[in-house]
């Protein structure tokens, strides 16, 4: 059996790193690692508590690929929020399409703008 001591980090595909960097960034606050290496491709890291958020400029597999319309049933990353409602209002007040939890319970899901599916609980 293998035994898995932490999640480290999660790594998303995105095609343009300015317009991820203003969504990461500007939308919900993050602040770029630094101590990101050079890779050879365009990317940023971002730490979430002992997490990472990986974000990296590739070619982008999902191209035409139908995906669910709520993120909730899609692979998806989900964030702890002290109140759902401050992130339900700032993704409207940016007019970026959200959906409530299809469960009933405190959780606002959307997508990047590489259409990565983001939840925010505060469960």
């Amino acid at each position: 059996m293998i035994k898995l001591n932490r999640m480290m980090h999660t790594g998303l595909i995105i095609g343009d790193l300015a317009r991820s960097r203003a969504f990461y960034e500007g939308l919900l606050g993050l602040t770029p690692n630094p101590n990101r290496p050079d890779f050879g491709f365009e990317g940023v890291w971002y730490d979430i508590g002992a997490n990472q958020v990986h974000l990296m400029v590739v070619p982008n597999p999902y191209a035409g690929m139908q995906r669910p319309e709520h993120g909730g049933r899609d692979t998806h990353i989900a964030f702890s929020v002290d109140d759902v409602e401050p992130v339900r209002a700032a993704l409207e007040a940016a007019g970026i399409p959200y959906s409530m939890s299809k469960s009933g319970r405190a959780a606002v899901f959307c997508r990047d703008p590489d259409g990565n599916a983001l939840e925010f609980s505060a469960a």
